[in-house]
């Protein structure tokens, strides 16, 4: 009898085990949906306003864009080469450091005092040490030069197998618009896949260990990792949505500066008002096994942001409009105690 009751108990616990995980697969594929509907039904209803004034401005500029990008073709030539591979390695280069450099003054000065309300995670990297500065801006060097370049190279080889626009024309800005949705969408599927490979037990102990020896980020470490991982992770999901839709260099260029300077905010330790919020990720560096895409849909979908869900952390992980900063606006709980 007491066997029977045992089993019967075993089996009460399977069963509903296996209803929580039907209904954790169910609540993900909702909110996946919810994201779905609610960006497909607010593009239905602000796209004839929205675009338009972006149309405009895009229209009554376009002259200009234009007559530019002729001033320096006619300076550099319009060799193909010479811009899909040094332009946008010198590009993406400025973009990285430019940006990168004001995060990490601020890293090193600890100035101004104001911002470190801001910090993620309050005490670290102040001020960052100098040591281990030296040793990412070393392998950042490294992977934009040896790594970047010859990558680069080979990017343009299957751009020109692949078939691109002439460089003289830029596109219309509807197609850049679409463009870059695609290569927004590419990139979540293609980081985020490849991210999770990278912490299988063997491809992390030898290659994205590196990249987490900072539990703590800052924005410079955004590249600092082995140069497989920047490889695969860093520059392919990227290039996937330039090459699906054979994109004009400048597109290209427009896209790879956004992609850098989000992973610079992702990576920089602030969270600050009016930026996107760069919780998630920096969760991830503190906790090795959540949050392994760029947009959550996909952790969304997969349950690999359940432990971040259940965090005062996931509560601040909006943009804030305001400049309270967040830690303040939505505090951590605290035990009261009698």
């Amino acid at each position: 009898m007491a066997d029977f009751e045992s089993s019967l108990t075993l089996d009460v616990k399977k069963d509903h085990s296996g209803a929580t995980q039907q209904t954790a697969l169910i609540s993900s594929l909702r909110s996946v949906l919810f994201v779905i509907s609610s960006t497909i039904i607010g593009f239905a209803a602000f796209r004839n306003t929205l675009t338009w004034h972006l149309q405009r401005f895009w229209g009554a500029s376009g002259d200009f864009w234009q007559a530019l990008w002729d001033r320096v073709l006619d300076t550099f030539g319009e060799n193909p080469l010479a811009f899909w591979v040094f332009g946008t390695t010198v590009l993406t280069a400025m973009v990285y450091w430019i940006f990168g450099g004001i995060y990490t003054f601020l890293d090193v000065t600890n100035k101004p005092a104001a911002l470190r309300r801001y910090k993620i995670q309050p005490g670290t990297n102040e001020p960052v040490d100098t040591k281990r500065l030296m040793k990412v801006i070393g392998w950042v060097l490294f992977n934009q030069i040896v790594v970047g370049f010859p990558s680069a190279y080979f990017s343009f080889m299957v751009m020109e197998w692949r078939g691109f626009p002439p460089l003289r024309e830029l596109p219309t800005f509807h197609w850049v618009l679409a463009e870059m949705a695609i290569h927004i969408l590419m990139e979540e599927i293609g980081f985020y896949y490849s991210h999770r490979l990278l912490h299988s037990r063997y491809l992390y102990r030898y290659i994205h260990k590196r990249h987490h020896e900072w539990t703590a980020p800052i924005a410079v470490t955004a590249i600092y990792c082995h140069p497989i991982e920047h490889i695969f992770s860093n520059l392919l999901p990227p290039f996937l949505g330039v090459f699906l839709m054979g994109s004009h260099v400048a597109t290209a260029w427009l896209w790879f500066s956004l992609a850098i300077l989000s992973t610079l905010n992702a990576h920089s330790g602030y969270h600050l008002p009016f930026f996107p919020s760069p919780e998630a990720h920096d969760f991830h560096h503190l906790k090795f096994n959540n949050c392994f895409g760029v947009l959550g849909v996909l952790d969304r979908l997969h349950g690999t942001d359940a432990q971040f869900r259940n965090t005062r952390a996931y509560a601040r992980h909006i943009m804030m409009l305001s400049l309270i900063p967040p830690r303040e606006a939505i505090p951590e709980q605290t035990c009261k105690t009698k």
